[in-house]
């Protein structure tokens, strides 16, 4: 049991360099960069910070460097709910020493930019983490006084962009079910209006076509469970597909419900893929095969990026892909 669990007080700088055997210059150090410290001695330090769970005192730190050990995470207006990404990067911005505050600004992108060149220029925040793009004409006015990172993943309205679009797990979906004997297929698709929508579109239409194989046809959605089972109503009895790629969970989610009003049962006679891994998906009768996408990854790697502009603290980056396909229950062989 450490000093800390004891006495309730915070463990200091040099109780962590008194249990990992360096000085608390090594260790004050550490805390501001990893860079050209020895394997082992950063081994020692991170055992010894993990076991009195210490973290750095911001407010005096603000005081004797005139940092203020606070990052910021701006945004545009919340379009849907960013937890796990925000969470990654938090994750990251805590095991390096800092505080995050999440800005949600109003405006357009040029409104948004203006305000947060203000923020860089506070004082308030030594770094900021732009999840939506900056307008280039602003770039050769980001100030020196905070660092910018800009991780372009949304646009302006909070849509998928750049890596959030990669819908190659659509393709590998549609590979592997050829595989099982699957030969016609049904998309229903997203909302148009995102691009990860019409990547997935594309994809499944170029890989239908590549290996052969026949569409029935392509709904085009809006990401709700009844646009999945309107979807199914579409469907001719004596032309039905064998497998419906769906754009993502909720979707799905309508298509089995939909299924199931016509007298199909899913895997028995039609399987499903859906997109997001939400975790109800695991539940389904039958669990929904899916596509699980690393949003805290891409949000700890963001994060990051800005650590290491700020003071270039050194963190592991997650190296398990973006996007990985879940396989589960609701897919099978086609009917004989």
């Amino acid at each position: 049991m450490t000093e800390r669990s004891t006495s309730g007080r915070r463990p200091t700088i040099k109780e962590v360099a008194h249990l990992a055997g360096v000085s608390h210059q090594t260790v004050s150090r550490y805390l501001r960069s990893r860079e050209g410290l020895k394997p082992a001695t950063l081994a020692h330090i991170d055992a010894a910070v993990r076991e009195l769970d210490y973290r750095p005192n911001l407010v005096a730190r603000s005081m004797r460097t005139r940092r203020t050990g606070r990052l910021a995470l701006v945004m545009p207006r919340m379009a849907y709910n960013p937890a796990r990404m925000l969470a990654g990067a938090a994750a990251a911005a805590h095991a390096a020493g800092f505080a995050v505050e999440v800005v949600s600004l109003e405006g357009g992108a040029e409104a948004r930019a203006e305000r947060t060149l203000e923020l860089a220029d506070s004082g308030q925040v030594e770094g900021i983490l732009a999840l939506a793009p900056i307008k280039p004409a602003l770039e050769d006015r980001l100030p020196e006084r905070a660092a910018i990172v800009v991780s372009a993943d949304f646009d302006d309205a909070m849509r998928g962009i750049g890596e959030l679009t990669d819908a190659s797990p659509v393709v590998e979906m549609i590979e592997y079910l050829a595989g099982l004997g699957h030969r016609r297929f049904f998309h229903v698709a997203g909302d148009a209006q995102f691009a990860s929508a019409r990547a997935r579109k594309a994809a499944y239409l170029e890989a239908v076509g590549r290996l052969g194989l026949e569409s029935v046809g392509v709904f085009d959605g809006d990401w709700s469970g009844d646009s999945g089972a309107a979807a199914m109503r579409t469907l001719r009895t004596g032309h039905m597909p064998t497998a419906v790629i769906a754009a993502n969970d909720v979707v799905a989610a309508g298509v089995i419900r939909g299924a199931k009003d016509i007298g199909l049962e899913v895997p028995r006679d039609l399987s499903v893929t859906g997109w997001d891994n939400n975790e109800i998906c695991r539940y389904l009768p039958p669990s929904l095969t899916t596509v699980h996408v690393d949003l805290e990854g891409l949000g700890r790697n963001a994060m990051l990026r800005l650590v290491k502009a700020i003071n270039g603290l050194e963190l592991e980056p997650s190296r398990q892909p973006l996007n990985e396909v879940i396989w589960r229950e609701s897919v099978a062989a086609p009917p004989s």
